[in-house]
């Protein structure tokens, strides 16, 4: 399959410390990859740069082969990648419908009143927040605010889809219902880079893995056979577990 996502030596510093070094991958189009890695290897930071929050110091980042590598989020937003985030970002003083219609009025094709209401209403429905489009956003449990966030990426038509650690959190009965909620969204041929600890969910979605540590991608590969690579069980368990 052709790449959608192609990122080819991808490295980030901040002054002395390099938080991303020499990094490269590809995702194929419908394809859901895990990016895992002890906390600090790299992966949010990564994630930064696809969607444009951090310039990358260099490197590539191609979409559909176009390199996007530096662009301002929004014009990244609009070629079709879309985000969740770590720390869940709402419009609190909005109702959970107008967090989406803000969304639908900044994508590419953009809808406006009741197509946009309406557009607002099946996203949520999809989500599993039909017919509480009126209420407020902050009133809102916090995996119902994981997952109008995720309605809210999904207004934008993308492409390409990162999650990072959006099932961070939840329950064991949440989780099942997340993973079964990212599932449809694989079924419906997303393609999803999924920043995950959650060994249960990643087993669950992910066909292939990439791992780094400090700063280097160290394995990737079909999921079961990384998480079993002794690189990775020295990264995440230290040498005594290799």
């Amino acid at each position: 399959m052709t790449a959608l996502l192609a990122v080819s030596g991808l490295t980030r510093r901040f002054g002395g410390l390099i938080a991303v070094n020499g990094v490269s991958f590809g995702i194929a189009r419908g394809e859901v990859v895990g990016l895992l890695g002890p906390n600090g290897s790299g992966k949010t930071t990564v994630l930064n740069m696809i969607s444009g929050s951090l310039k990358p110091s260099s490197g590539a980042i191609r979409l559909d082969g176009e390199n996007v590598a530096g662009h301002a989020p929004h014009e990244i937003a609009r070629r079709g990648i879309a985000r969740t985030f770590q720390l869940v970002r709402i419009l609190p003083s909005l109702s959970v419908a107008e967090n989406i219609v803000a969304a639908l009025a900044f994508r590419k094709a953009p809808l406006w009143g009741d197509d946009a209401r309406a557009a607002a209403d099946r996203l949520l429905a999809n989500v599993g927040l039909g017919g509480r489009g009126d209420e407020r956003a902050e009133n809102l449990t916090y995996i119902d605010q994981k997952r109008m966030e995720l309605a809210r990426a999904l207004a934008a038509q993308p492409q390409l889809l990162l999650l990072d650690e959006w099932l961070a959190g939840l329950n064991p009965t949440e989780l099942r219902v997340g993973i079964e909620l990212i599932a449809s969204l694989r079924d419906s041929g997303i393609t999803i880079l999924l920043v995950e600890h959650v060994m249960e969910a990643v087993r669950a979605l992910c066909g292939r893995c990439i791992v780094m540590t400090a700063g280097t991608r160290i394995a990737e590969g079909p999921t079961a056979e990384v998480l079993g690579h002794p690189d990775v069980i020295r990264a995440y368990l230290g040498d005594g577990h290799a």
